[in-house]
């Protein structure tokens, strides 16, 4: 199994599942499902930084390498586990693909999966401090003007709405197990400050999530709607099934998007597994790195990307 950055918290739970012949879809829902809990990583699941509004909205997807059925959620409230709705959609809800907003919270709560809070008082602050004078320096310095211009428009439109009184990044695993099938989860709280409603890439098949066992899977992190423009995940896949190593067919899919116009560019990073077992990724930022774990490994370990 592998996993981006801050992923790695779900590794072991997911390879312990894989050893005792679980599938692929099992142990990569354990995995995020790990990640979703930790209010320490306010990125994703509980602990996710909030929305405009002070509302924290996630989103997931999961995909099914062998059938190339998948699941996904967008702007879902009140719900921890994205990942466990996103994978009921695919199984029992096979009709559709994408649910968003209330009627993702409605399907949830008819399969049961269960409601608790996800916003928490660290991440409420981390919300305020951010777009404060300090905290915009601070952005200026770690991830550049893009980002600068971004909570700049995000300060923009709180002063037009009524708001509430008082390194983010998706996560994502790939698993492959002893069947040789493959499957790839995301689940994210999206960007701080986001307008309502918004998703981004990790919810779209294609975009932030693709996976297909006779190539491979892929997943991003980082800037959700160069991603999507450039439909990322699948370009990973189409790098691969052209020959490319898992290196070269991220950094590859990274570069195109680099060429697109983006007032609020930000870091933008692929990760990649392949039916044989090799893996790789790459980050348009020095730095960025993954985990990995095999069923033979007694602890994960952190690995490079390649830089574009």
């Amino acid at each position: 199994m592998i996993a981006s950055e801050r992923g790695e918290v779900g590794l072991a739970a997911g390879i312990a599942l894989l050893r005792d012949g679980a599938s692929a879809m099992d142990a990569v829902e354990a995995a995020i499902r790990i990640v979703e809990s930790n209010e320490a990583d306010h990125f994703v699941g509980v602990g996710g930084l909030p929305n405009l509004l002070g509302e924290v909205e996630l989103d997931a997807s999961i995909m099914d390498g062998a059938t190339r059925r998948a699941g996904a959620v967008g702007a879902v409230k009140g719900f921890p586990h994205p990942i466990s709705i996103a994978r009921a959609v695919c199984e029992q809800l096979p009709q559709h693909l994408l649910l968003v907003g209330a009627g993702a919270e409605q399907f949830a709560d008819e399969v049961g999966i269960e409601r608790g809070e996800t916003l928490t008082d660290e991440a409420l602050q981390m919300w305020r401090d951010g777009l404060s004078p300090a905290g915009l320096e601070r952005a200026g310095q770690l991830q550049g003007a893009g980002e600068v211009a971004y909570r700049q428009q995000a300060l923009d439109r709180l002063r037009a709405m009524s708001p509430p009184d008082g390194p983010w990044g998706t996560v994502n695993v790939i698993g492959l197990d002893a069947a040789g099938n493959l499957a790839v989860g995301v689940s994210t709280s999206g960007y701080p400050w986001k307008y309502p409603g918004r998703v981004g890439d990790s919810a779209l098949i294609g975009s932030g999530n693709y996976c297909d066992n006779s190539v491979g899977g892929a997943a991003c992190t980082g800037r959700g709607e160069l991603a999507i423009r450039g439909n990322t995940a699948r370009s990973v896949l189409q790098g691969l099934a052209a020959g490319h190593d898992p290196v070269k067919a991220c950094c590859e899919a990274l570069a195109e998007t680099l060429a697109m116009p983006d007032q609020f560019r930000a870091p933008l990073q692929a990760l990649c597994l392949t039916p044989d077992g090799r893996h790789g990724g790459a980050a348009t930022r020095a730095g960025s790195t993954y985990g990995v774990m095999t069923a033979s490994d007694h602890d994960f370990r952190i690995v490079q990307r390649g830089q574009v």
